[in-house]
């Protein structure tokens, strides 16, 4: 079952991670919805710049600073994701102890790895 990601620092630059993300998710058919600091498409997904009220979001994949992060926790808490991934360099203490609290799981993981290696939907 491929359920909805929400990829957090999506970029339109194709040497980030993020754009990468973006485009993998979609090549294992994935639906997709992304926030970022500029909009534009990659893959047929429209990155939005303003805090949208996405429903079913099953996956948050992190792709901004821990001192960025801060001013959506509220955010994504709202979304009541079934998880969210801290991918490498966005490990947030602090921010994993709310989710925690609030029952949403966390995993520090790279999105990349985890569907090439087909763990991505665990």
């Amino acid at each position: 079952m491929n359920l909805k990601t929400l990829v957090v620092g999506a970029s339109l630059n194709d040497d980030r991670y993020s754009h990468k993300a973006i485009k993998l998710l979609k090549e294992y058919k994935h639906e997709v919805v992304a926030y970022g600091l500029k909009s534009g498409v990659v893959s047929g997904v429209n990155i939005d710049t303003e805090l949208l009220d996405y429903k079913d979001i099953d996956t948050v994949t992190m792709y901004i600073n821990p001192s960025r992060q801060n001013e959506l926790y509220d955010y994504i808490i709202s979304l009541k994701p079934r998880r969210v991934i801290f991918n490498p360099g966005t490990e947030n203490r602090e921010f994993q102890q709310l989710l925690a609290k609030e029952g949403i799981e966390f995993e520090e993981a790279c999105t990349l790895v985890l569907l090439r290696t087909n763990q991505f939907n665990h």
